[in-house]
């Protein structure tokens, strides 16, 4: 932000001042899985984790959620996420499309697929030439895992 008692016009000698936004200390996370009770349940397990880590204070993660490929892609903003957890099967798009649009708006972005099914990694990489899987979690799993793996991919 900009402060100054002057506009530019007024004072020749007018030099902005730009103060430096505090550094955010929290990452936030997008969590996209058309089954509710999954998101749910995710988002709760690891916002209570901001409160039972020890280094909380300096890595606290906010946790947004949606239900629909489609309308995440719609709202999703550029340098906003530090993660993205996409479940792979879902109706409208997958979480390999829905990856790539958004790594179209945002190259930074880290991803994880999520999935209860077994993946092929030699059949994805000749649909999808540009994906990596370099992280996968298999589903069901266990929160401590989730919150760990989630941790070590924002670290």
């Amino acid at each position: 932000m900009i402060y100054s008692m002057y506009s530019y016009a007024e004072d020749p000698l007018y030099r902005p001042v730009v103060i430096k936004q505090d550094q955010r200390f929290w990452k936030r996370i997008l969590i996209v899985d058309d089954e509710a009770d999954v998101t749910i349940t995710f988002k709760a397990v690891i916002e209570d984790s901001n409160n039972h880590n020890h280094k909380a204070k300096n890595s606290r993660i906010e946790v947004y959620t949606s239900n629909n490929p489609v309308l995440a892609l719609s709202e999703f903003k550029p340098n906003f996420y530090d993660l993205l957890l996409l479940d792979i099967n879902m109706p409208y798009m997958n979480g390999f499309e829905l990856s790539e649009k958004m790594l179209a708006i945002d190259i930074n972005v880290r991803v994880c697929f999520m999935s209860s099914a077994e993946i092929n990694p030699e059949a994805l990489r000749e649909i999808y030439p540009s994906l990596s899987l370099g992280c996968f979690i298999r589903k069901p799993v266990s929160m401590d895992y989730l919150v760990k793996r989630i941790r070590s991919e924002l670290d």
